[in-house]
């Protein structure tokens, strides 16, 4: 009987752990689905300031050499590199730090960096956690962002990564993510975002700007380009960091909601063997009982 009551307890406590996990789950869907609503709101600034900003960089042939009067666009020589690796702060969400961690690793191992030409931009404590231990210098973390994070949130990080590149601390940018995709997948992203180049803006098959025909795009300048844009670029490159952060937090509820429906079904499944466990043990149990009876009626006779 006593093996009878710890398989009992076992049910029991697993049957906990289910209705935890699937509260979660039922969480993680909800929040996934705040963020999906404030990120469809979000895109149609960004597109429209990639279309603007496509269009007067294009315009004035700004990609092929013309600006040297332009910090953001400026190539210069690389002595040190940057990386925003944006994690989540805590576990329970599957192998979703562990893939942005091992693929930001190859970042770097294919780049030839090292810690003395690496600094590191942490959003998330998990990937503060990791490049701390590791050497790296973390130029600015950010930990515990809300769940659907605004702008004025992250606004620290996104304007001291702008600022920095801007007074030479790093000569490059990129940025390491989980890109969503679906409800169900979501796929490690790497951008090289700084100095912004032609592959920052999206193009058609033609290799026109896809945003440029959405948008009737004509212009009075009062000032001229290189200042407009000298004023603009930085709330582009601004505006494809926050777009990463919130692709990033969609793909970690995403995430969440995946690792959470896994337990949930793992500990059914997990239940229903153990019931059968407990029923065969208990039928073993009243045979073995049945057997003494009968045995010891036998033995009187």
């Amino acid at each position: 009987m006593a093996n009878l009551q710890d398989i009992k307890r076992r049910i029991d406590s697993i049957k906990k752990t289910s209705q935890i996990t699937s509260a979660m789950q039922m969480v993680s869907t909800s929040k996934l689905s705040q963020i999906q609503r404030h990120t469809s709101g979000y895109i149609q600034y960004a597109n429209r300031v990639e279309a603007i900003v496509g269009h007067l960089v294009e315009t004035n042939d700004l990609f092929y050499g013309k600006n040297n009067e332009v910090p953001f666009l400026a190539k210069r020589e690389v002595k040190k590199i940057g990386i925003l690796v944006i994690t989540s702060d805590r576990g329970l969400v599957g192998g979703y730090n562990n893939q942005i961690i091992k693929q930001t690793d190859q970042l770097i191992n294919n780049l030839k960096l090292s810690t003395k030409n690496t600094v590191i931009f942490a959003l998330g404590g998990k990937g503060a956690d990791y490049y701390a231990k590791k050497g790296y210098q973390i130029a600015f973390e950010d930990r515990d962002i809300t769940d659907v994070p605004k702008f004025t949130e992250v606004m620290d990080i996104v304007k001291s990564i702008t600022e920095q590149f801007a007074a030479e601390k790093f000569d490059e940018m990129y940025m390491t993510y989980n890109h969503y995709k679906n409800r169900l997948t979501n796929e490690f992203k790497s951008q090289k975002i700084l100095p912004i180049s032609p592959e920052n803006f999206q193009r058609d098959e033609n290799g026109e700007l896809v945003h440029q025909n959405n948008f009737h795009l004509d212009y009075d300048f009062d000032t001229d380009t290189t200042k407009l844009l000298q004023s603009l670029l930085p709330q582009f490159a601004q505006s494809l960091i926050y777009g990463a952060i919130l692709d990033a937090k969609t793909a970690e509820h995403s995430a969440s909601s995946t690792a959470m429906k896994a337990a949930s079904d793992n500990a059914k499944n997990l239940i229903s063997t153990l019931n059968l466990k407990y029923n065969r043990a208990r039928q073993a149990a009243i045979t073995t009982e049945i057997t003494e009876i009968t045995g010891g009626m036998a033995a009187l006779n």
